[in-house]
């Protein structure tokens, strides 16, 4: 049987070979009927999808889920940014900048920018992930995770687990987590870490000790409603791990106002080691995230395995100790 081609579904839609093309490879100008028509009139005729030549990737959109497009996430998300600039330079690669909810258009949003292949930074619902898999164009998470996607992650799971033991052997034995919504993967990870650092040195996990702090909308006051919480226990929590470092310092500022001393009353680690967590006062002890890398190693993959099976990347991280976290 021969090869269902693009003047065959041209043939049968009755739309020219260049319109048939451009439905196939998502591009801009035309309306969504057409689209469809010509999806289905390939699906009918059994197109083999895999005939789409990718071509050499020459632009690169680069999406950021609207919810990390704040001031408490930027700090993180912005080098990883610059690392994907710094890689697409190198390589003579345009990238763009896409900021989308999900409640937007993403798909028009993409073929307005046409890029070659997608970056997705940090979380997305799955719904919108499906969306742009449709689109067939090369692409990879980068601080998310998903089966079927190629992804790049910081080392979670490790990361929670030494902020964890580093607080057991400064003799913390109330350990309590703040966490964000474990829906998120890496949030998840560090949860995870946190558990296994608590096990294997025999500390019973408290549940009363995991909070998930409120959505960030509201400042610095989720975080300040999750001290209470923790603060106001019978037994109260003499350390804190907190799944990201602007948690952290919106922790550290609550107990200081509440005349608390940093590390003596109590003892706080975070997560990614933002430039903020080294001007604070005290420093704040944490898990440093090589956040360029992260950027740069999204597009390298793309770049060069672009076609590949799906493939993980984790990039290793470390511990930072300051004077937030142990007294000596």
């Amino acid at each position: 049987m021969s090869q269902v081609t693009l003047r065959d579904i041209a043939q049968a839609t009755g739309l020219s070979i260049g319109t048939v093309s451009r439905a196939l490879k998502n591009q801009a100008g035309m309306t969504e009927p057409t689209r469809d028509k010509v999806r289905e009139a390939a699906l009918q005729l059994g197109y083999d999808f895999g005939q789409l030549k990718k071509g050499r990737i020459r632009r690169i959109a680069f999406l950021l889920h609207s919810q990390h497009n704040t001031l408490a996430s930027s700090p993180f998300y912005s080098p990883v940014l610059h690392g994907a600039e710094e890689a697409c330079r190198r390589e003579g690669v345009a990238l763009s900048f896409i900021a989308v909810g999900p409640a937007d258009p993403v798909l028009g949003q993409i073929r307005l920018h046409q890029p070659d292949a997608i970056v997705c930074a940090g979380f997305f619902e799955p719904e919108v992930l499906a969306a742009l898999q449709q689109i067939g164009k090369p692409m990879v998470l980068v601080d998310m995770h998903r089966r079927g996607f190629t992804s790049v992650n910081p080392d979670n799971m490790r990361g929670g687990y030494l902020a964890t033991q580093h607080l057991l052997r400064c003799g913390r034995k109330r350990i309590a987590m703040l966490s964000g919504s474990l829906a998120h993967y890496s949030i998840q990870q560090r949860n995870r870490g946190f558990r296994q650092a608590l096990f294997e040195a025999r500390v019973l996990a408290d549940p009363d000790l995991e909070v998930i702090v409120p959505a960030m909308d509201d400042g610095d006051e989720g975080v300040a409603e999750a001290m209470r919480s923790l603060l106001s226990l019978p037994k109260r929590a003499d350390a804190v791990f907190c799944y990201n470092d602007s948690t952290a310092l919106s922790a550290m500022k609550y107990c200081l106002n509440e005349g608390m001393k940093i590390p003596h009353d109590i003892a706080i680690v975070g997560f990614d080691d933002i430039a903020a967590a080294a001007a604070a006062i005290p420093p704040l002890s944490t898990v440093r995230v090589d956040k360029e890398a992260l950027g740069r190693a999204g597009v390298e993959l793309l770049l060069h395995k672009p076609d590949e099976c799906p493939s993980h990347i984790t990039v290793p991280v470390q511990m930072i100790v300051r004077e937030s976290s142990c007294d000596d």
